[in-house]
């Protein structure tokens, strides 16, 4: 895949905005409506499960948290939609003149405001990316699961 079309995939912190619950012509999203179509009028039949299978009581929460992924809106961090309400990437990375974190010369900084599991994920993906190239980097994580 081509570069101009990788950085409409990944966001400047180098996460995949494609694989993100939240992007709207993402694969999670898709996977999500499909799974609401399918299951139809079920809530109806996990209250009367429910009675023999106590997991069924839960239905009624996850048919909300499935009602709000099968219905994704962000257009990704590239279009000023980062969902995480301090990203400090969000604001820097465009000011830099940078498309991705690591070829900045303050990479690493503490600017991004992430927490440390996930910034030990961002260092790691922009050193990767940094050592292969963005290109490599892309085909290395297009098909594994982003919330590692």
């Amino acid at each position: 895949m081509q570069y101009s079309e990788i950085i409409k995939r990944l966001a400047p912190c180098g996460l995949s905005c494609a694989k993100c619950f939240a992007f709207k012509d993402g694969e999670l999203g898709h996977h999500a409506a499909e799974l609401k179509k399918r299951l139809g009028n079920f809530g109806i039949y996990a209250e009367r499960f429910s009675a023999f299978l106590p997991e069924m009581k839960d239905y009624p929460a996850f048919e909300r948290l499935l009602d709000y992924m099968a219905g994704p809106s962000c257009a990704g961090c590239r279009q000023d939609q980062c969902l995480w309400p301090d990203c400090g990437v969000a604001k820097c990375w465009q000011a830099k003149g940078v498309d991705f974190c690591f070829q900045c010369d303050e990479f690493p900084c503490g600017k991004t405001n992430f927490d440390p599991h996930l910034e030990k994920r961002w260092i790691a993906m922009n050193r990767r990316m940094a050592e292969v190239g963005v290109e490599q980097f892309f085909e290395e994580t297009k098909d594994k699961a982003r919330y590692v």
